[in-house]
């Protein structure tokens, strides 16, 4: 295995020690493009208004009604690790703003397939749920959201992938690589997606 070593600007090192950087972490910032530890600020009061990301405020429109009407909301999540995070910020998110029933699906791909796949949204259905809403994973799922669709289920689509050359017909897509869409960070993953629904919310 060969180590590539990254250059380490020494200005920029020297600067976010200066302010306070520990000097370890004042080089892996350095080599990663950090100059300043103005770039290190995490408060939310810093992030992307949730606005700028198309389908958003209508989702969080159409989720604050589906939680005032006691409807019940179902996740489908990938089973990777953005997948799992998603959903678990997802259903721990909409519980934390009133959502009295939500539950949660994630596919096993050696069973059912990759994503929002027809029987899937079968599931959804026999389950009980009024709402289904997707986290990584939908966006290129048509199939999947026009029987989810068929089967009078509301689908929401907050994902992050790249979309294909037809998108899904759901109440509302989420998606900042969709057509259409100004939103800066376009490569935020499907928890971050999930995360400035709920923002929104």
């Amino acid at each position: 295995m060969k180590i590539i070593v990254r250059d380490i600007p020494p200005r920029a090192a020297w600067a976010l020690e200066q302010a306070g950087v520990h000097p370890l972490l004042a080089r892996l910032y350095a080599a990663r493009g950090v100059l300043g530890k103005d770039e290190l600020d995490d408060a939310l009061a810093l992030l992307l208004p949730p606005s700028g990301m198309k389908g958003t405020l209508e989702a969080a429109r159409l989720l604050a009604d589906a939680i005032e009407a006691g409807l019940k909301l179902c996740v489908v999540a990938d089973y990777d690790c953005d997948g799992a995070t998603a959903c678990a910020v997802a259903v721990r998110g909409l519980r934390l703003l009133g959502a009295a029933h939500v539950s949660y699906i994630v596919p096993d791909r050696v069973v059912d397939g990759y994503g929002l796949t027809a029987p899937i949204a079968q599931r959804v259905k026999y389950s009980g749920a009024d709402i289904l809403i997707t986290v990584d994973n939908g966006i290129a799922a048509a199939d999947g959201v026009a029987k989810a669709n068929a089967l009078g289920l509301k689908v929401r689509v907050p994902d992050p992938l790249l979309p294909g050359p037809e998108l899904p017909a759901p109440a509302v897509i989420v998606n900042p690589n969709q057509p259409g869409c100004g939103f800066e960070s376009k490569s935020i993953a499907g928890v971050g997606v999930m995360f400035y629904v709920l923002l929104a919310l």
